[in-house]
């Protein structure tokens, strides 16, 4: 049985509200709402939480399926709408948590532009050199760092950092896109991580999902222009293993 302090990981919470916004958790494994690319899932964080509150809410930003961690919701389209623009300007603050292979930079940004990701088979057919690649910047500051006594990959050690993430843009898969390009791929992500990492992590802790967390989101209320603060940390596997490496955050 976990900690009583500890919030079970797999179930969608409301951990803020007012009149006019809704800050949930979202687990990983959940979709933010109905999609074609996942079109035999059941789980939508955006269903469910109209169910939960009986409002009826707008998505204003996403989360990949993978990912954990704050989202909002809008109690109106007008309020919506002037929270994406905020979301997309320099006024709010986008922070991330991730585990990445390596001893990564102290602290850096990675100005590194991404093309579109392709989820779609008519998509995939354009080649890849007519596909405009679209600016993509993210900053980063390591926390902690660990050194394993297993040999994973051809050393016989094996070394992982804690990353403390903030977007200046909101590309599809950005994060894990440019900690592939930094040649520190996130672990448990099987589309640009390193399948012996993502093995080793799930065979010896026990954590087998994308160690990626969406931790904390700042940015004037869209409403009274108040400074608002929503931050979780996160639950289940991924919070077993920063105790287990003695990281806080």
């Amino acid at each position: 049985m976990p900690p009583a302090d500890v919030k079970p990981a797999t179930v969608p919470e409301v951990i803020y509200e007012d009149s006019d916004l809704i800050a949930a958790y979202k687990p990983e494994g959940w979709l933010v709402h109905r999609s074609n690319i996942d079109r035999h899932e059941t789980q939508f964080l955006l269903q469910y939480l109209r169910d939960q509150t009986g409002a009826y809410l707008y998505p204003i930003h996403r989360l990949d399926k993978p990912t954990s961690g704050v989202i909002l919701f809008a109690k109106s389209s007008e309020v919506a709408a002037r929270t994406q623009s905020l979301l997309e300007s320099d006024a709010a603050v986008k922070t991330y948590i991730a585990v990445c292979r390596g001893y990564c930079p102290e602290e850096g940004v990675i100005d590194h532009p991404l093309p579109p990701v392709n989820d779609f088979k008519h998509q995939r057919k354009r080649p890849k050199a007519d596909q405009p690649r679209q600016d993509a910047v993210t900053l980063f500051r390591r926390l902690h760092t660990i050194e394993l006594p297993y040999e994973v990959d051809r050393y016989p050690s094996s070394r992982y950092s804690l990353v403390e993430i903030q977007l200046k843009t909101g590309r599809r898969h950005q994060i894990r896109r440019h900690f592939k390009h930094l040649s520190h791929p996130l672990i448990g992500c099987p589309k640009y991580g390193k399948s012996t990492h993502n093995r080793f992590f799930a065979e010896h802790f026990h954590c087998s999902r994308l160690l990626l967390h969406a931790l904390e989101l700042r940015l004037p209320h869209p409403v009274t222009g108040e400074p608002l603060v929503v931050r979780e940390p996160p639950r289940g596997e991924f919070h077993t293993l920063l105790e287990r490496f003695g990281w806080q955050l």
